[in-house]
């Protein structure tokens, strides 16, 4: 059990810090969008969990045996086992993973609060302004047109759903533009995507700056545009979607909304010209998220957990 928890704490401090900024900057990704996602949650996951573990090992040692054999929650009594200096150690770095799990709750909850909350009113703002059904779409639909000659094109997630377009994306685009740029915003909408995004930025708020990295969010909010274009080439082909980024290169779309252009799109072109995907990258990806995962259980949180069972029924 003493082992478990610097393990625990060594892992928790590589999967915040390190692991995301070498993950950041390789180039595979773009080959395996959806399993480099899955890699970023496992990542993230670990790290949390491991935090989590590092401070019920922690916890685990204050539970020293008492007069009778029994472990004792006895300050006194841990004091005179362990020595004041080693239990302020263990009381602190606890205190400091329970910080973290509240700052982590919090930020979900904050997050999930704030977004929905811009969602609403910029959803309302929309429909206020919408300029009607156009003859190029098939029937009335979530589709809301903007009185804007600048091309725009993003959509706002949850259970009212919208996507927004300007009267300067049909001015702009052609029919297979157009179709490719709705399909983009529409896989969004289908996959969830934002609730990825929001998992990301409460984990990024929830830890402290000085072990976190920053390159996780940007990173993934890349990947889900990569798996949005994924989806409209290959209902329209890659050339229209490429055209129709660069002509919605420049909107801006309002925070809690999922735009088709943005900073990411001359990567995004270039991939379209690139190597598809490559189904050994994704199995290895796969199984090195299932790694994170699974070895750290194994290894550490099973002879954890069967050693504190034995300590409880001695």
């Amino acid at each position: 059990m003493n082992i478990a928890a610097p393990v625990f704490a060594l892992l928790a401090l590589l999967l915040a810090g390190p692991a995301p900024a070498l993950l950041a900057r390789a180039k595979w990704p773009f080959r395996a969008p959806r399993a480099a996602i899955v890699l970023w949650q496992a990542i993230a996951l670990g790290a949390v969990l491991s935090a989590f573990g590092s401070g019920l090992a922690i916890a685990s040692q204050l539970l020293v045996p008492g007069p009778n054999g029994r472990p004792t929650t006895s300050p006194t009594r841990e004091i005179d086992v362990l020595g004041l200096p080693l239990w302020t150690v263990y009381i602190v770095v606890f205190a400091l993973t329970v910080l973290v799990g509240a700052r982590l709750s919090f930020a979900m909850l904050r997050v999930a609060v704030q977004t929905r909350r811009r969602r609403a009113r910029h959803r309302m703002l929309v429909d206020l302004l919408d300029r009607g059904h156009r003859p190029e779409l098939a029937r009335p639909t979530n589709i809301r047109v903007l009185d804007a000659a600048e091309p725009i094109a993003y959509c706002l997630p949850g259970l009212r759903q919208r996507v927004v377009l300007s009267e300067g994306t049909f001015a702009n685009l052609d029919d297979s533009e157009i179709k490719a740029v709705l399909t983009h915003e529409r896989s969004h909408l289908r996959a969830r995507h934002d609730l990825v995004l929001e998992m990301f930025t409460a984990v990024n708020e929830a830890f402290p700056r000085f072990v976190r990295s920053g390159s996780a969010l940007g990173s993934v909010a890349l990947l889900i545009e990569l798996l949005a274009d994924d989806s409209a080439v290959k209902v329209t082909g890659p050339r229209p979607l490429a055209r129709a980024l660069i002509a919605c290169s420049g909107s801006a779309a309002p925070v809690g909304a999922l735009a088709a252009g943005g900073p990411s799109t001359l990567i995004r072109i270039q991939r379209l010209s690139g190597p598809g995907a490559d189904i050994k990258i994704a199995i290895a990806a796969y199984l090195t998220s299932a790694a994170i995962l699974v070895v750290p259980t194994i290894a550490v949180a099973v002879p954890w957990l069967v050693e504190l069972n034995r300590l409880f029924q001695a």
